[in-house]
């Protein structure tokens, strides 16, 4: 008997903690929601609205996950951003005092840059965090921006964009990531310098990813592209770490695939206290690893079941569940659904497989964590 009101006390201490999923559409109709979540439990999410290839970005937080502010525009330039393709859309990252950053593949609309090239945006929160001051090209010479890009930020006021181009090398093996960095949270930019001298290439329409941990360690995940010079066939998932602020990289190859066209994935890192996760496309199945903390990959963790998934994105709270999002049968210019699935914390998939349908064309998915441990999808 005493082993069964103990069998019985423990199945409602689970039940109690297990974390409920809620979705959430993103506010106005947008597109392509970006979440960053500060150590206050803040959301922050920045969202497209406008056409996909001139429109503009809105960046709103929330205290309890459910609430949210007034839209804040980011861009000074109107039309200046884009969100073809699902790719090349804007980042976020909170730095020093939990300053918000963000940084964005230019449009047609937008000044250009070296070679009549696409700019690489980046703007920041003013002092007072009531608007956001006017955005700046910080690419200086790499250009053949195509598939966008990403920003990192620490606590100790170091920002970080980063971009691929092939710099007028021509082909996609000859495209490198380009890393420009800020010492004084976001004020001035360093000229861009390569991230990482090894030949990986990089596929050209692909997004990527790039994060800085609590400890001000940084983290980048792209695709890379090698094999033939017109059309690589082996387009792996790429994961550069750096240990010394971005002043040197280490690689290494996170899934290899072997297919001779442009994927247009993304990928995503997520973090809590028991340390930094990844999560990328393979073979339309979508994979999260949980890194070590000399940065490298544990063994990759598939969503459940099958589907033409791509776009993962991760959440975790501080019980240590997971929460991966994705979409499904989504492709160039078509909507589609978003799924998810919570995975506890030693990795193991956690009740059903939850979907909703209504994903527009040109848009991703994301999710973050609420202080009572449930989770809230966006999309």
């Amino acid at each position: 008997m005493k082993n069964i009101i103990l069998l019985i006390l423990a199945l409602a201490v689970s039940a109690l903690h297990a974390a409920g999923v809620n979705t959430l559409r993103v506010p106005e109709g947008g597109l392509q929601p970006q979440i960053a979540t500060d150590t206050a439990g803040t959301v922050h999410l920045l969202y497209f609205k406008g056409e996909p290839n001139n429109g503009d970005l809105f960046y709103v937080k929330s205290t309890d996950g459910e609430t949210f502010s007034a839209p804040l525009k980011v861009n000074s330039n109107a039309g200046s951003a884009v969100a073809t393709g699902n790719i090349r859309g804007a980042h976020i990252a909170l730095g020093k005092n939990g300053r918000v950053h963000v940084a964005w593949m230019g449009s047609g609309k937008a000044p250009k840059g070296p070679q009549n090239a696409m700019p690489m945006q980046y703007t920041r929160l003013n002092d007072t965090g009531n608007a956001f001051e006017p955005e700046r090209n910080v690419l200086q010479f790499a250009y053949g921006l195509d598939g966008g890009g990403s920003i990192a930020a620490d606590a100790t006021g170091n920002v970080y964009v980063f971009w691929h181009a092939d710099a007028g090398a021509k082909g996609e093996i000859n495209r490198q990531v380009w890393i420009a960095k800020s010492t004084d949270d976001g004020k001035t930019f360093a000229r861009e310098v390569p991230a990482f001298k090894q030949p990986t290439g990089a596929c050209g329409c692909c997004g990527m990813r790039a994060y800085a941990n609590a400890k001000g360690e940084l983290f980048v995940i792209y695709r890379s592209a090698s094999g033939a010079a017109k059309m690589p066939d082996m387009r792996d998932m790429f994961l550069l770490t750096s240990k010394d602020k971005g002043a040197s990289f280490s690689g290494v190859n996170l899934h290899p695939w072997k297919v001779n066209m442009c994927v247009m994935s993304t990928a995503s890192f997520s973090e809590n206290a028991g340390g930094v996760l990844a999560a990328w496309e393979t073979q339309s199945q979508v994979f999260f690893t949980k890194l070590s903390p000399a940065g490298q990959p544990g063994t990759p963790v598939a969503a459940p079941g099958a589907g033409k998934r791509k776009h993962p994105s991760l959440a975790v709270n501080k019980s240590g569940e997971t929460l991966m999002v994705w979409t499904d049968g989504m492709g160039w210019q078509k909507g589609g659904a978003v799924e998810w699935q919570l995975f506890d914390a030693s990795g193991k998939p956690s009740g059903d497989k939850g979907r909703a349908d209504g994903v527009p064309p040109n848009s991703l998915v994301g999710a973050f964590a609420k202080a009572d441990g449930s989770f809230v999808v966006v999309y």
